[in-house]
């Protein structure tokens, strides 16, 4: 059973299985929350692990602080709350904003990290960022777009990028939009998210010598699977998986097979390592 925790370094979080049980640690991505990783974290808990999926702040049931919402922030906070609740050798799972947070974090915090899952996001300075990003990055047309966001619309835009997004999900993912203040947040975020800041960061994800599974949505519209490949080119022995009926929500849209895939590469390549 998957249970809320008030919070830990001021983020609220969700986790399942027994908190003696090896760590995973779940980043979700934009605009998601913890409760993107629902099934995820049954699914480990069932499997002897113990799953930690925190809200970032200003989204899901987590504050925004005092605190800027920047890309760096997150990764600031990311290691606040890793070391609150003393999560040591976690398996990372990330997914979309949640990998250029969580690998960030994995590459500055050497060791801290045993194992990688990487879904639906980049991690290359040579990237660019999709419209809407440009435009949220855009003085101007960034509060304008984001003021103009309603609810309607926005479970009119979830709905067309994802067969698994429910009412239930909507509810949840909602609650970053709930102020103009944590609006304002997402465009701090997204106007942070300069991939040059990625290129310290070339060759460190092989320098983990950890093991990876990437995992891909084969309809993503935003990253497409050749991004996957990339990462699987450029982390030895990693692991590529392509769900080719999945976009970019794809632990929404496939959520046991992902599960699944997320159990069997703990079993295989982490447990015991």
């Amino acid at each position: 059973m998957v249970s809320a925790v008030p919070e830990a370094a001021g983020m609220a979080y969700r986790e399942a299985g027994d908190p003696a049980a090896p760590p995973v640690l779940f980043v979700h991505g934009y605009p998601e929350s913890s409760f993107m990783w629902r099934r995820a974290l049954e699914a480990v808990a069932d499997a002897g692990w113990r799953g930690v999926a925190p809200d970032l702040p200003g989204y899901g049931n987590s504050p925004p602080g005092d605190r800027p919402g920047t890309w760096e922030e997150h990764v600031s906070a990311l290691e606040r709350f890793r070391s609150a609740l003393g999560l040591d050798r976690v398996v990372l799972v990330t997914h979309d904003w949640g990998v250029l947070i969580g690998l960030r974090w994995a590459c500055d915090q050497a060791g801290a990290a045993r194992a990688l899952v990487i879904s639906d996001g980049g991690f290359f300075a040579d990237r660019r960022w999709h419209d809407f990003a440009n435009t949220l990055r855009t003085p101007g047309e960034g509060e304008a777009a984001i003021e103009a966001v309603t609810r309607e619309a926005f479970e009119a835009l979830m709905g067309q990028l994802s067969s698994g997004i429910g009412d239930d999900a909507i509810e949840e993912y909602w609650k970053g939009y709930a102020t103009p203040e944590l609006r304002r947040r997402h465009l701090d975020l997204y106007r942070s998210g300069d991939f040059s800041k990625l290129e310290p960061y070339e060759g460190c994800l092989a320098e983990l010598e950890v093991p990876a599974l990437i995992l891909w949505g084969g309809k993503d519209p935003f990253s497409s699977a050749r991004m996957g490949a990339r990462f699987q080119s450029g982390i030895p022995e990693s692991e590529l998986r392509v769900f080719d009926d999945a976009g970019h929500f794809i632990w929404e849209d496939q959520p046991e097979a992902t599960a699944s895939a997320l159990v069997d590469f703990l079993e295989r390549r982490v447990r015991g390592a």
